[in-house]
C-alpha cells in the first residue's frame, strides 16, 4: 500500500469554509449569528495563543467571538458567575473555558 500524504493546511481551509457555509446559512434562513465565548484564567503563554487563534479562526468564518480573560487569583465563584452569564446570554452558543485553569480551581 503506498502512503498517502495529506495536506493539513489544505484540509483546515477546507473544512473552515464549508463552516463558513453553515454559518452563512443559518444567518440567511434563520437570522442567527452563532456565537463562541472562550474563557481563560491566567497567563499561560500556549493557551494565550490557542484562545488567539480561536478567536481569529471563529471571526473568519463568520461567527461572533467574545473573549473573556480573568486573573490567575479569580475565585471559584467568580468562575462561575461568568458561565452562568455567558450561559443566559442569547448570543452565545458555545463557551470554551480554556484548560489549564490554575491549582485552586477543580477543572470539573
Amino acid at each position: 500500500m503506498a502512503a498517502h500524504k495529506i495536506d493539513g493546511k489544505a484540509f483546515a481551509a477546507d473544512v473552515r469554509g464549508q463552516i463558513a457555509e453553515h454559518v452563512q446559512r443559518l444567518k440567511d434562513d434563520h437570522g442567527i449569528t452563532p456565537g463562541l465565548a472562550v474563557v481563560l484564567v491566567g497567563e499561560d503563554p500556549a493557551s494565550e495563543v490557542y484562545v488567539a487563534a480561536k478567536h481569529k479562526q471563529t471571526v473568519e468564518v463568520g461567527m461572533a467571538s467574545f473573549e473573556h480573560k480573568l486573573p490567575a487569583d479569580v475565585s471559584e465563584a467568580e468562575l462561575f458567575a461568568l458561565i452562568d452569564q455567558l450561559n443566559a446570554d442569547p448570543a452565545v452558543h458555545g463557551i470554551l473555558c480554556q484548560f489549564p485553569v490554575p491549582d485552586h480551581l477543580d477543572e470539573r
